[in-house]
């Protein structure tokens, strides 16, 4: 029993896989993120364009 939670410990198999995972996820959140905001500021040039070819 002893010898089978020690070679469970030591597994390291399945660590790749949570790593790129976790970067998958920071990225995503930094894409969301940058389009959020890049959205806000598109929006408020267009409607200042909008604006100004209706004056």
């Amino acid at each position: 029993m002893r010898n089978t939670i020690a070679r469970f410990w030591k597994d390291e198999s399945g660590q790749g896989l949570v790593e790129y995972a976790l970067i998958l996820f920071l990225v995503s959140i930094v894409v969301i993120v940058a389009l959020t905001t890049l959205g806000k500021k598109t929006n408020n040039v267009l409607n200042n364009v909008g604006k100004a070819l209706n004056a």
